[in-house]
């Protein structure tokens, strides 16, 4: 790994190569290009590239859940020691921003000129921007905060759904004239339900309860800004998707984008905590209006880890109510469910996850009957947003717990009831039409049932010894075996524009018959899943190029065209498309003699639609994703703790580029999923967060993750796949909490509609039940 030139200095871009000459192409796996920089501790992440002469930047949270400001003097403040300048809403020339919706101030703030419709003078959350102090040192900067002068007026908080669908319910955002904090809806209905309940034979129902779940990647929030001698405002930070950042960036400066850049050096984990906008527009704004005053420094933030929980939005938490129904075959007749997720004080992504989980809440079966409602709702609770598997998990506990309870109602093995009733080639989906070709669900619950039905498998899986934390033997231990599958979207939905582009150069003499290496740019943000190092295998193999004559330049806005972001399992996908295209391109040049020939390619997918608003039909995603998974659990009834033996996940990725990739990937997903499941208790309350820290916040470590897992890699090609890949980043964690629950019903008969599953949980239920031991 080669970094660029350091913060201030123009064109400072990360460029990778393959460590060794004996790399290979897709199918084969290489060693992290990557990889020796981290391991030596030499990779530069955001904070590790902060200049010695930067100034600091802090962010002053308004520590408000809901109240209106009426008094602001932020002069105290500018004279404390230290500080250099102290920035409020009256500095940003569009004080707005928002991924999918603006609905968000970048201050709140007594300014009203008008410059942009949403009022900021109310903090709807605790963690809404009340300033930024920028000053010689951080201490500094942290120390002038408590000089800053504010007087709140407390509004009544809607700390969670029960307040905010409340008849009387305070408005979190009365000036959206919506008058409910309900603020969109989707609505599906097939078939005929009524006649789908009088064919059933059995119906379940059920209100199931899902929490929040805290990123927790290893690196906090940090950045730099500075501006360059041609008058570039430029980012240094981590992020998911450098075009999105410039485009927020730019809004709320009221800039073109061309006089921002946006790069991104080493990222330490995402998973979607890093889609939405936490310090990019306040570290821009803070750089401009210092180099307006002749100041010529950079300026750096760095959050704490507290301060990055509290800051930064979470998996969404929500209420699933579900019934369905099946007749004496098991299969199913009907099924109704209406979902309302809890978006908090800003719709970050909110809008875009309810699509998900409407979509997930019919499951990967065919559904002749159904009626599902899905709503997003403003509270003043901490935002929901992205997070990996983006609503998909949450439909899945309702929906595979629905199944796996049917077949215990039909006294039917739960792999049979899903042989029966999956989604296969040609089915039509929930939205109506066809299901995209490419369906292989029947075959991954067939993989997965294969592998439940043999011993543990020592070189298919990861192996660890956990904390004893079970007794050897007791009469209180039970045993327990549960399965859950799922599917989800490639790509981006419901007809956002979807795009990737790559610009790839072959160098090489003029009398060469073949190009003497390879440059590739592109934007694709590599958040620790080793998508550069993909990029580079699946540039080698387009073009022909040993792998380790392929350099790239990566996550730029001032080299790369626009990648889309690395989410939705798309990026292999679609930056792999981008890629065989721009080697086309190349290609074509190098034969008309260009030296260098430069080939760029701007993938675009098959279109996608929006659903009808009272059918929900439409063709919402062009391509799925599918994964099975078996779940072997001990339960010791005296305590109620949990500890998983065994963990199969067989996932269908059309082709693994680089196969140990993959199976890292689904062994992290696990692993995370099981954080989730088992002891994850992000605790609210009047819209604060309780434990924002890890002492209290339990993120699983090496001994206390499942026994085993398995990973059973399948590669049916993707029908438009690159060399046949799928997406699979994020199906290892959907169906886990439902596998989980399942597997806890098996060993002691009582069913958990909620999670975590932490001992003192599982004990109060099993007592309930009158399950002792």
């Amino acid at each position: 790994m080669r970094e660029g030139a350091a913060p201030g200095e123009a064109g400072a871009a990360i460029e990778l190569e393959m460590p060794s000459a004996s790399a290979g192409g897709t199918g084969q796996s290489p060693p992290r290009a990557d990889g020796p920089a981290k391991v030596a501790g030499l990779a530069g992440y955001p904070a590790d590239r902060i200049p010695a002469d930067a100034l600091w930047a802090f962010a002053v949270f308004t520590d408000q859940p809901h109240a209106r400001l009426r008094h602001l003097d932020l002069a105290p403040a500018e004279q404390s020691p230290g500080v250099v300048a102290v920035l409020g809403s009256a500095d940003v020339p569009c004080n707005e921003y928002g991924l999918t919706k603006f609905d968000q101030p970048v201050f709140v703030g007594l300014d009203h000129t008008g410059r942009s419709p949403v009022p900021c003078d109310v903090s709807r959350w605790e963690a809404d921007h009340l300033a930024l102090i920028v000053a010689e040192s951080l201490p500094q900067a942290r120390a002038a905060a408590a000089a800053i002068e504010v007087e709140w007026e407390p509004l009544p908080v809607v700390a969670d759904l029960d307040a905010a669908l409340a008849p009387d319910a305070t408005l979190v955002h009365p000036y959206e004239g919506i008058g409910s904090n309900l603020y969109e809806s989707m609505r599906t209905r097939k078939g005929d339900l009524d006649a789908g309940w009088a064919a059933a034979a059995v119906t379940v129902e059920a209100t199931y309860e899902v929490p929040y779940q805290e990123h927790a990647y290893l690196q906090p929030e940090a950045g730099t800004s500075w501006v360059d001698a041609e008058g570039i405002v430029n980012v240094e930070i981590a992020g998911q998707w450098v075009h999105e950042d410039r485009e927020q960036i730019a809004h709320a400066l009221g800039l073109p984008e061309e006089r921002i850049r946006v790069r991104y050096p080493a990222i330490g984990g995402a998973f979607g905590g890093r889609e939405d906008t936490s310090m990019q527009i306040i570290l821009a704004l803070a750089a401009r209006r210092l180099a307006e005053r002749g100041i010529d420094r950079p300026v750096a933030m760095q959050w704490s880890r507290e301060e990055s929980i509290v800051g930064h939005h979470k998996r969404h938490r929500g209420r699933i109510w579900a019934r369905w129904g099946a007749d004496r075959d098991g299969r199913i007749t009907a099924a109704q469910a209406e979902a309302w997720l809890d978006a908090g004080a800003y719709n970050y992504t909110s809008n875009k996850v309810m699509g998900n989980l409407h979509l997930g809440l019919g499951g990967p079966y065919e559904l002749p009957n159904a009626a599902i409602d899905t709503h997003v709702v403003y509270t003043n609770a901490t935002p929901g947003g992205a997070f990996r598997g983006f609503g998909a998990p949450q439909a899945a506990f309702a929906v595979e717990c629905q199944v796996n309870r049917l077949a215990e109602a039909l006294g039917m093995d739960p792999i049979d009831i899903r042989r029966i009733n999956t989604l296969r080639e040609g089915s039509p989906s929930i939205a109506h039409t066809p299901m995209p070709a490419g369906v292989t669900m029947p075959e991954v619950i067939e993989a997965c049932a294969r592998a439940a039905a043999q011993p543990a498998d020592p070189e298919n899986a990861a192996l660890f010894s956990p904390f004893v934390s079970l007794p050897a033997w007791t009469p209180a231990l039970r045993r327990g075996r549960g399965f859950a599958c799922a599917f989800k979207n490639v790509g981006f939905s419901f007809g956002f524009p979807e795009r990737c582009e790559a610009t790839i150069v072959l160098h090489g003499e003029p009398d060469d018959g073949v190009p003497a290496s390879v440059e590739l740019a592109h934007a694709g943000a590599d958040v620790g899943q080793g998508a550069h190092t993909a990029f580079l295998q699946m540039a080698a193999e387009a073009t022909g190029v040993d792998p380790s004559r392929v350099v790239g330049r990566f996550s730029d806005t001032g080299t790369s065209g626009d990648s889309g972001s690395a989410s939705a399992s798309r990026l292999t996908w679609m930056a792999g498309n981008s890629i065989l295209g721009a080697a086309e391109e190349a290609e074509k040049a190098w034969r008309e003699g260009a030296r260098p020939a430069i080939g760029h390619f701007r993938f675009t997918p098959p279109p996608t639609t929006e659903l009808d608003p009272e059918t929900g039909e439409g063709t919402p995603n062009f391509t799925y994703g599918y994964v099975a998974q078996h779940v072997e659990l001990t339960v010791d009834i005296d305590t109620g703790h949990i500890r998983i033996d065994r963990v199969i996940s067989a996932n269908d990725v059309g082709r693994a580029i680089n196969p140990r990739f993959v199976v890292g990937q689904i062994e992290g997903a696990v692993a995370q999923a099981h954080g989730h499941v088992l002891s994850e208790h992000l605790r609210s309350r009047d819209g604060r967060l309780l434990n924002p820290r890890f002492s209290t916040y339990l993120i699983p470590g090496i001994g206390d993750i499942p026994v085993t897992t398995e990973s059973v890699v399948l590669e049916l090609a993707d029908p438009l796949g690159p060399f046949g890949a799928r997406g699979m980043a994020e199906m290892g964690v959907i169906p886990y909490a439902p596998a989980v629950a399942a597997a806890l019903a098996d060993a002691t008969g009582v069913w958990m509609d909620d999670f975590p599953l932490t001992p003192e949980r599982v004990w109060a239920a099993l007592q309930a039940a009158g399950v002792n031991g």
